[in-house]
């Protein structure tokens, strides 16, 4: 059979084969779970749908027949226990194989998935219950995360579900779902009803809950097909634990529109070598992972052979120095393609499939989005002056894009104006139509009458054998208005000293700007992040000028 992506998308190309026009056709009843994966199982029932294994050699191999039979068996026994249309179920699975046929059993119910990593603290957990409503909480086998829930949840009643192992409070769900009937008639549901929630990273403030409709599955084909590159039969690694939202963007929908597999490597801590091994033992074919996995493996080593089944790489979640992306493309002969987008959409802006890539660039915007920069004014920015990505709905509200922040006025008052979606990033263009990432509008740094974009001064000081991982901020001064301060982790075998600080400083004067040099250098163990790996720059920020 054909990929179900041409069945559901058109895109256009010019005549040099640049991507420039892209639409979404489906029905009013369109559901990724019935209209893709069970179509996918009645046509190619022994068509791989997951590979799966972890750090100590277990492995799991999942066919689109036995997805579609265990989320319909899921799917039964989850009405069983009342879980109807329009329940919200939370799901902290970490890498677990489990995932891929319980969130599809949810999407069949018509039930609104929220995934969540399983880091979270009591706090955080509580917090998403009280703020979605949460009737059911399905998590991993992990006691300490069990424990973080059951204190999360307290005394309300909230349905408790885990797999692998019974947990007292918890029902496992193995048996059950084994024992459930496999037939399940199709439960009416429509494209534009509600089917995942992310609770974005919440850098400033409580997290904002962004919710998407079924269509946002679809508009994920551009992220995989014309982004990510991956092919029909092919083998799909994205780097994430399925709470955060990039798992959407490289682990289930538009990979399986376009009838890729996806790998799926379970691990605690990040080990590039044992990374390397998986992309070498299963074949991978297209790879993504955020940029500071990129950076860990340039950093401990990068083997050829490890890549030699790839043919395609990709990189999205926060920019990446060109140095990086040049030491990648000695060692393993493959360019990494940025990309940009948030929790609240699909690919905003990309390299894609046909263009000519600008390194240290993000690409250029999806053709589903009317994107524009925009200055403090709201008008329109030239070429390399900086501005904030947009989104112009006025004319058409595009698929893969949030329809608003459930019960947060104040959020949509702020992210959306008179019909334009604000992402709070901050970029430019050059004379090609080439977007260059610069930060958040928060942690633009103004110093002597300068903005200045942290980005830029990471990227030097990141080609110092010293350095591992660095943020640059700004801090308080009543002569500059702010002084440039980067917050630095070592390298293992290098040691804090002020011989060392002053030779960062140096090492910086001599690659930028006079007035970017980073006055002050910091030492940290390491720096604040989010739960999905972004630098929380005001955390660092919060501390300096408090």
């Amino acid at each position: 059979m054909k990929p179900l992506y041409q069945k559901f998308s058109n895109a256009e190309f010019d005549a040099e084969g640049h991507f420039t026009g892209f639409s979404l056709h489906y029905e009013e009843n369109y559901n990724f779970a019935y209209d893709v994966v069970d179509e996918i199982a009645r046509q190619e029932p022994e068509k791989m749908a997951v590979v799966w294994c972890d750090e100590h050699e277990r492995e799991k191999f999942l066919t689109f027949g036995e997805i579609k039979t265990l989320s319909d068996k899921a799917a039964n026994y989850f009405l069983t226990q009342g879980i109807t249309k329009g329940d919200r179920v939370l799901l902290m699975l970490k890498r677990h194989y489990e995932y891929w046929y319980l969130i599809i059993a949810l999407h069949k119910i018509g039930a609104l998935a929220i995934p969540a990593t399983h880091m979270l603290k009591p706090h955080d957990i509580s917090y998403r219950i009280e703020a979605a409503e949460v009737k059911a909480i399905i998590c991993a086998e992990d006691e300490n995360l069990c424990e973080r829930v059951k204190t999360a949840v307290g005394e309300k009643n909230i349905s408790l579900y885990t797999v692998r192992e019974e947990r007292e409070g918890f029902i496992c769900l193995d048996e059950p779902i084994e024992k459930a009937s496999a037939e399940l008639t199709r439960i009416p549901t429509k494209a534009t009803d509600p089917m995942i929630m992310y609770f974005t990273s919440g850098t400033t403030g409580n997290p904002k809950m962004a919710v998407h409709n079924h269509t946002y599955s679809l508009a994920h084909i551009v992220t995989a097909k014309y982004w990510q590159c991956v092919q029909d039969k092919g083998l799909h690694l994205t780097v994430a634990d399925t709470g955060w939202a990039k798992a959407s963007w490289g682990k289930i929908y538009g990979q399986w529109l376009c009838g890729s597999a996806v790998m799926v490597y379970e691990f605690e801590r990040f080990n590039s070598e044992k990374m390397m091994q998986v992309l070498e033992k299963y074949q991978v074919t297209t790879f993504c992972a955020p940029p500071t996995l990129f950076r860990l493996m340039a950093k401990t080593g990068i083997r050829h052979e490890a890549f030699a089944s790839v043919e395609h790489v990709s990189t999205a979640g926060e920019a990446l120095q060109e140095e990086i992306i040049r030491l990648f493309y000695e060692k393993t002969g493959l360019e990494i393609m940025e990309g940009f987008g948030q929790s609240e959409t699909v690919l905003i802006i990309g390299n894609f499939k046909g263009s000519h890539p600008k390194r240290g660039s993000m690409g250029k915007p999806n053709p589903l989005y009317k994107v524009m920069l925009v200055d403090r004014e709201q008008k329109p920015v030239k070429p390399y002056e900086h501005g904030e990505i947009v989104i112009d709905t006025r004319e058409r509200m595009p698929e893969g894009l949030c329809q608003g922040y459930e019960h947060n006025e104040d959020a949509n008052a702020r992210y959306w104006k008179n019909g334009i979606f604000h992402t709070g990033d901050t970029a430019y263009y050059d004379e090609d139509g080439y977007y260059y990432y610069i930060s958040r509008l928060d942690d633009v740094i103004k110093s002597s009458g300068y903005r200045i974009g942290p980005f830029e001064i990471e990227s030097v000081l990141i080609q110092h054998k010293a350095v591992l991982e660095c943020a640059v901020t700004g801090v308080p001064d009543a002569e500059r208005g702010q002084l440039v301060k980067a917050t630095v982790v070592l390298r293992e075998g290098y040691e804090e000293s002020e011989t060392l600080r002053e030779e960062l400083k140096q090492f910086a004067k001599e690659r930028l700007a006079g007035y970017k040099y980073p006055r002050i250098i910091a030492f940290s163990k390491e720096l604040p992040k989010t739960t999905s790996g972004k630098i929380c720059y005001n955390q660092i920020r919060a501390k300096d000028w408090n």
